[in-house]
């Protein structure tokens, strides 16, 4: 095989029971108003972990009516912004007591390593809570001196009513990108979790209501895309929609919303990464940090370095070092502490991967290893690594989501970042070199949201993230995230007989 696999060992780790199943709406779990239920499958194994309250419209009509009146209402928008901080930071503790068990859920539905979510995720998502809660009591706007005899400021108002769609691989952090600066703002909302990671979801509901968010304030509704995610879209009582995720699904909410009430969309969208490396590059950095791009999150992750462009000098033999580091990656059981990459999400993902990877083969590259699933019992696939591909090929075009780098090589600055901006997408790029012209150069000549230099994932609270071109546009993270669910509003008076303008 191409990487080392670790079967299912007895995990150390206790499961716990699955609390929560049902739809959260105006502070309580509730069934569907069909009375219809959907599994959510473990990838591990295939097995069903739970079966969950699915959500139709009506259900999402019932959310945005709570939502609706508690932002027309009710106390949220109204409180002082401190007011709403110390109910976040408590929110914020209440995440903290719960690691391990939140952990869980994103490792059971998501295939998710269980030590990356006790130790990452589930203890940042606390962190941005905390990060937009320091934020709720600085929202102001600005007093301007007008050119005529006129006086104004300007309010920053909570936008309303806010319909979240979050993504499947990345539960609990999409979550709080999301949910996290719309509560500073003051806003209420309406959640939808991916159908294939519901779990977490519903149980941050539960500690958002202990934590003292009032009734109707944050709801969950769980269920699918085509019927609650588009009754999101299309509703005419939502004011604004946060979405990540592929595309053409953006595409549809986009409509969605243009023939609807025509609200605004933030859109998180696909990416398909260039990672180049230069002739100056530390190798056995530069290998690290490309596999590290591409397998981490098992590649389910939109800003994956999936392109991976190296210069000439050095081509040869970094193909033979990030070969045979890949070849040792241990893939397995997301329980295990030694696995660094658990199963693919689910069926339809693993089915989609392992077909590019044909559609590879099937077009000239050539493999230089992995390629094929891991074990029979699970959602496994070995890292995969092309090279002697081209531009026009499916596995270079497409974002495939998946442990899956096409590597290639190149000659001159001029050709790396040419063909590093031959995409559709412009989400992210990495740039590996120890020369600050050529850094500097490059990060200012590909279109893409966020750029990183000798390093790759540097995410933080306070730095915004979001895409260019077909990846799409707003942004999550920073202020700039906070900014887009609040509203300006100018307040103009006239000024009479004044000694000055």
């Amino acid at each position: 095989m191409g990487s080392d696999f670790k079967a299912n060992t007895v995990s150390i780790v206790k499961i716990p029971t699955i609390k929560f199943t049902k739809l959260f709406i105006n502070g309580d779990f509730v069934d569907s108003l069909t009375g219809k239920t959907f599994e959510t499958i473990d990838p591990r194994n295939g097995e069903v972990i739970a079966k969950i309250a699915e959500g139709d419209k009506e259900d999402v009509d019932l959310a945005v009516k709570a939502a609706r009146a508690a932002f027309d209402h009710g106390p949220w928008p109204r409180l002082p912004g401190s007011e709403r901080a110390r109910i976040m930071m408590k929110f914020a503790d209440l995440i903290d007591q719960n690691v391990e068990e939140l952990a869980v859920l994103d490792s059971l539905d998501a295939g998710k390593l269980f030590s990356a979510g006790k130790a990452m995720d589930i203890p940042g998502v606390a962190s941005t809570l905390r990060y937009y809660a320091g934020a709720a009591d600085k929202i102001h706007g600005d007093v301007l001196k007008m050119s005529r005899q006129l006086q104004a400021y300007t309010l920053l108002e909570p936008i309303g009513v806010v319909g979240h769609i979050i993504p499947w691989n990345f539960p609990s952090l999409m979550f709080f990108a999301k949910v996290s600066p719309a509560l500073a703002a003051g806003c209420t909302m309406v959640v939808k979790p991916a159908e294939q990671t519901p779990l977490s979801s519903l149980f941050y509901a539960h500690l958002a209501k202990l934590a003292g968010i009032p009734d109707g304030v944050l709801n969950v509704v769980t269920g699918f895309g085509q019927t609650a995610g588009a009754a999101i879209s299309s509703h005419m009582d939502i004011d604004m929609v946060s979405f990540t995720g592929s595309t053409d699904v953006g595409r549809e909410i986009m409509k969605a919303a243009a023939t609807s009430n025509l609200k605004p969309v933030s859109l998180e969208l696909g990416g398909k990464s260039p990672l180049l490396i230069f002739d100056d590059a530390d190798i056995e950095e530069a290998a690290d940090l490309a596999l590290l791009g591409i397998l981490f999150n098992k590649g389910e992750i939109c800003v994956a370095s999936s392109r991976v462009y190296v210069q000439e000098g050095i081509y040869d033999e970094f193909v033979k070092k990030v070969v045979e580091k890949a070849k040792t990656w241990v893939v397995g059981d997301p329980f295990d502490p030694a696995v660094r990459q658990g199963p693919q999400v689910d069926k339809k993902q693993f089915e989609k991967i392992l077909s590019y990877i044909e559609h590879g083969k099937r077009e000239g590259g050539t493999l230089l290893t992995g390629g094929k699933r891991i074990g029979n019992k699970g959602y496994y696939i070995e890292p995969t690594i092309f090279t002697d591909v081209k531009e026009d090929m499916t596995i270079v075009k497409d974002e495939i989501f998946g442990p899956v780098m096409a590597l290639m090589k190149f000659k001159t600055i001029e050709e790396a970042i040419k063909r590093a901006n031959d995409t559709k997408y412009g989400l992210a790029a990495g740039i590996v070199t120890k020369n600050l012209n050529v850094a500097n150069t490059v990060s200012r000549s590909i279109r893409a949201g966020v750029i990183w230099i000798n390093c790759y994932f540097g995410f933080g609270n306070d730095c915004p993230y979001g895409g260019y071109k077909a990846s799409g546009f707003g942004r999550d993270f920073g202020m700039d995230a906070l900014h887009k669910y609040l509203q300006v509003k100018s307040v103009v008076t006239p000024i009479y007989n004044s000694p000055w303008l």
